[in-house]
């Protein structure tokens, strides 16, 4: 090789070093949600604009390792090992059955979740504000307003006394606190609740066609990461058995659902993206206090009413934060 072809290769060769020792040293966040990669992405959006809100770009300067469960939730405990292995920077753990296996994976790396509950009472933190461990996050309180969502269909059905609640025992963490939420309410307001237990698609299928016979005044949907993945199914299933639902995201409204009533899942993932961005300039999630959702939307699907033959009250489209014809 002559020695000016030499020179050339040597300095593009050294050119090229600091780039790729760069994108080594990029901080890396482990990701870990219960759904499917489908199900998950347009909160995934919301979660990127929260990183991008802090000055982080994924592939710029910092990296995402990804892990979806595919609804199995099994495999959450694996999945989070993984990421430890991986020695991630932060995680962010995007469901209550995520948070508490990385919870179980690791006691000091950050961790950044979302939840739908109260997350003392989950065992995630000492107080809302000051967590008191390596994590924090953001609590949509979407299985706290059972009572709310059992109000709100009353109003809609006309002499609701029977609803039927669907249940997944895979995530037994968070139904057992939802259903005992429900129940209480239910009580309080005089109406009889039956359960189905329901963990995959088939037996989503197997629940309504009981339902079909059995026929309920009302069907009704908590939060649930595999029910939030199965949404389109849980819709169309519950208005081809003619039967009023009520759900806990605006998702299900969107998706031919009857109505629904929670805080809004995007923003809550949005403002995982911005804590995980705040750690990774090193901020310490014990001095982050965990965020709680403050608004709370009503949606109704008018189509579908119409599809139920029913007459939605003035009352509930006055204060309905979006009705959909």
């Amino acid at each position: 090789m002559r020695r000016r072809e030499f020179i050339t290769l040597l300095g593009a060769g050294a050119a090229a070093w600091p780039l790729a020792a760069s994108s080594q040293q990029l901080p890396v966040i482990g990701y870990l949600n219960s759904r499917s990669r489908d199900g998950d992405t347009p909160f995934l959006a919301a979660f990127l604009n929260g990183l991008n809100e802090t000055g982080y770009v994924e592939s710029q300067n910092v990296v995402i390792e990804y892990r979806w469960a595919e609804g199995q939730y099994d495999r959450l405990p694996a999945l989070a090992a993984d990421l430890v292995r991986r020695q991630v920077a932060v995680m962010a753990a995007t469901s209550t059955p995520a948070a508490l296996a990385v919870k179980a994976a690791t006691a000091t790396i950050p961790i950044t979740f979302l939840v739908g509950e109260d997350p003392v009472r989950l065992g995630l933190a000492v107080s809302l504000s000051r967590p008191g461990s390596n994590m924090t996050g953001i609590n949509v309180f979407n299985a706290e307003v059972a009572a709310k969502r059992l109000e709100l269909l009353c109003d809609l059905v006309p002499g609701v006394t029977r609803i039927a609640v669907f249940v997944n025992s895979a995530d037994a963490a968070s139904m057992e606190t939802q259903l005992r939420d429900v129940d209480t309410a239910a009580r309080a307001m005089g109406l009889h609740i039956q359960t189905l237990d329901a963990n995959t698609g088939a037996e989503i299928d197997a629940g309504f066609k009981a339902l079909g016979r059995e026929r309920p005044d009302a069907v009704f949907v908590p939060p649930n990461p595999f029910f939030n993945n199965r949404r389109v199914q849980l819709a169309q299933l519950a208005t081809f058995h003619h039967l009023p639902a009520m759900y806990g995201l605006r998702d299900y409204a969107e998706a031919g659902g009857l109505m629904s009533y929670g805080s809004n899942i995007g923003d809550g993932y949005r403002q995982v993206g911005v804590y995980v961005g705040r750690i990774l300039k090193g901020a310490k999630p014990e001095d982050l206090p965990i965020v709680q959702a403050n608004k709370f939307e009503l949606v109704i699907n008018m189509q579908t009413a119409r599809m139920l033959d029913l007459v939605v009250p003035p009352t509930l489209l006055s204060i309905a934060d979006e009705v959909i014809e």
